[in-house]
């Protein structure tokens, strides 16, 4: 990729897959390294969710930590990042099957939502990294309806643990910086479907 972020104001959502965030979370790091500005989105879930992967408020004082603009945690905060500060991107990794199905039917309750909502409106691109169980099973056709849908990228993704875990599809977070360079420039990062698999 050799267009850079420098400059670039770049929205970043985070729902409620936790398993995900240490793996979201250096991506993130990479995106202000390389000169973004990033600005946090954080589901409900995010912002009260104590789970074996950690506590909520350790998680967000990670983010905190890595880029200095306030996090977006409500739908009025979010609603700006249309028209009247427009995002050059909108990332929301990980992306749960949840948010997944919400997306591709245009319910917008959370922050991250509206964020691609207000993304979309203005005509730049939102960036999709997916976990979940369910990828190809019910909510397979989200997926699908989002992927053809105008200015919606995904990360590339494939089945994390096929045997024990057939229906579950997890991106590969680490492409998360080159998605985003290329959705910026248009098109969609290749190949968008990979081996993904657990150690």
């Amino acid at each position: 990729m050799t267009l850079s972020l420098e400059g670039k104001h770049i929205g970043f959502g985070l729902t409620g897959s936790h398993c995900t965030y240490g793996a979201v979370l250096p991506q993130m790091k990479k995106l202000v390294e390389l000169g973004a500005k990033v600005t946090p989105f954080v589901s409900h879930t995010v912002m009260t969710t104590d789970t074996k992967f950690g506590k909520s408020e350790d998680w967000l004082e990670r983010v905190r930590a890595i880029t200095p603009e306030p996090i977006v945690d409500s739908i009025v905060k979010a609603e700006p990042f249309g028209p009247k500060t427009p995002l050059d991107c909108m990332v929301i990794a990980p992306l749960t099957g949840n948010s997944t199905s919400k997306l591709a039917n245009a319910l917008t309750d959370s922050p991250v939502l509206m964020g691609a909502k207000a993304t979309l409106r203005s005509g730049n691109p939102v960036v999709l990294g997916i976990s979940t169980n369910d990828a190809l099973g019910l909510n397979g056709m989200n997926v699908m309806k989002l992927m053809a849908t105008k200015n919606i990228y995904f990360i590339p993704f494939g089945q994390d643990n096929p045997f024990k875990k057939p229906n579950s599809l997890v991106a590969r977070m680490e492409a998360l910086p080159d998605t985003v360079k290329a959705a910026i420039e248009g098109y969609q990062y290749q190949p968008v479907l990979v081996e993904k698999y657990k150690d």
